[in-house]
């Protein structure tokens, strides 16, 4: 019968059920009980209880598939019918199944799970485009010439959210001394130009460097002389915006953007708030803007007087 030793498996054919059964007829014809016959076959009584009364009723003994023919929590006709819908009237904005489900639940057409989505437009052989390719980002834009490298001669700014507070700081540090200038709060994601040029005010005036520019403005021929300094960032609409640039030609600031989706061409003041978030975990976890403010002038006077740069082999930084 193709069974080989031990218990009956769960599900076997039909034509190893028609076997069992004639052992076991044959075995109590004689003498034996159903039961011992059964424990011998190692086959269960009851099992064969049933097949034996399906026989008798001239049912086949083939086990029928298990569960519904079409499952309750199925899709129906009219959901289907609704993402193909969404496939075509968003596929080229989504470009995605799990897109294409969320879409479907905000528009209250569909409301489905995102491989529901998927399962339907492979059986319709439906494939959705892929995204354009990025641009090339070409080769990355030197430093001006007249850049040196020393202190108060490249800055970079940028924001990072403090989501607990509602905030996002916006902070100038100092490529070269790696000094952290100062540090400026702005509601969450709410940074304007005007945020970009007051930190820059800020700072100029820290670093003594804004009354020497306001004595620029008004000299003759002061547009023949040499920036005051390089200020880099990366695209971000703020940071590039008319005002901004306006306000950094009038201040003698030169602007050095990194190219697009690169943020290795900023990467000191991209990965700057990373390792203050990683030192400082605390600072993620306040809610009062009013405190972060103070524990952040408290981190900047640490990060520029005691902590130590494994950039210069255990020297303190600059000191503020």
């Amino acid at each position: 019968m193709g069974l080989t030793a031990g218990p009956v498996p769960t599900r076997v054919d039909a034509g190893i059920k028609d076997g069992l059964l004639a052992l076991v007829d044959h075995a109590v014809a004689h003498g034996w009980s159903t039961r011992r016959a059964c424990a011998l076959l190692e086959v269960n009584d009851r099992r064969v209880s049933v097949w034996r009364q399906r026989r008798t009723a001239g049912l086949a003994l083939v086990d029928a598939p298990p569960g519904p023919a079409e499952a309750l929590h199925g899709l129906l006709d009219w959901e289907r019918q609704a993402i193909l819908e969404l496939f075509d009237e968003w596929a080229e904005i989504d470009r995605s199944h799990r897109k294409l489900a969320h879409r479907g639940s905000r528009l209250d057409k569909v409301f489905v799970s995102e491989s529901s989505v998927l399962r339907v437009l492979q059986a319709e052989n439906l494939i959705l485009p892929a995204a354009p390719a990025r641009d090339a980002a070409g080769p990355r834009r030197p430093w001006p010439e007249w850049v040196e490298y020393r202190p108060c001669q490249v800055w970079a700014h940028d924001f990072s959210a403090f989501a607990r507070a509602g905030r996002d700081a916006l902070a100038i540090l100092d490529l070269v001394s790696r000094k952290w200038i100062t540090t400026l709060l702005v509601p969450r994601g709410r940074g304007e130009s005007v945020h970009v040029q007051a930190i820059y005010t800020r700072a100029l005036e820290l670093e003594g460097l804004l009354e020497g520019i306001e004595q620029r403005m008004v000299e003759p021929n002061a547009d023949e002389l040499l920036p005051v300094l390089l200020a880099v960032s990366d695209n971000g609409p703020q940071m590039i915006s008319g005002t901004t640039r306006e306000f950094m030609a009038l201040h003698a600031l030169a602007m050095h953007t990194g190219r697009p989706h690169t943020p290795t061409d900023q990467a000191h003041i991209e990965s700057f708030f990373s390792h203050l978030k990683g030192e400082c975990p605390h600072l993620e976890t306040i809610d009062d803007p009013g405190v972060l403010a103070t524990e952040l002038e408290l981190a900047r006077a640490e990060y520029n007087g005691v902590r130590l740069s494994p950039g210069v082999r255990g020297v303190s930084q600059h000191v503020a």
